[in-house]
């Protein structure tokens, strides 16, 4: 589904009646569990809003939630929770945000491949807080 079509396309309504979700999340990506690009993000990946995706109004409610979120640094994980999607929902809408310019990725840095301690724990912390 191109990018236009996922977030660009006005809003009919069906994704929200009444305060809760109608549609089935993963159709909130056009059923994709990947992005397009084939670039799978760590779930500790820390992502901020750029210029662009602040002057972005036409997007969809998910994608304008996200961009919302990354006003401060906030982690793939972190969004998910937030928007109540799972993991893999949250990566592709990260994704698609990121291929538009709207969002910047800063990932960790790791002398072994994974994710530092400090971070990690950071991430517990803050879904720990959003928990409460």
């Amino acid at each position: 589904m191109p990018l236009s079509d996922a977030m660009g396309r006005p809003s009919s309504g069906a994704h929200q009646a009444h305060g809760g979700r109608v549609v089935p999340v993963y159709a909130l990506t056009g059923g994709r569990t990947r992005s397009t690009t084939g670039a799978e993000l760590p779930v500790e990946t820390l992502v901020t809003v750029t210029p662009s995706g602040q002057r972005a109004a036409e997007l969809h409610l998910e994608y304008r939630a996200t961009v919302e979120l990354a006003a401060r640094p906030i982690s793939v994980v972190e969004i998910g929770a937030s928007l109540g999607v799972p993991v893999g929902v949250a990566r592709v809408l990260v994704s698609d945000l990121v291929d538009a310019g709207y969002l910047a990725v800063h990932l960790p840095p790791s002398a072994e491949g994974g994710p530092a301690p400090e971070i990690l724990e950071r991430l517990l912390e803050g879904l720990r807080a959003r928990s409460h």
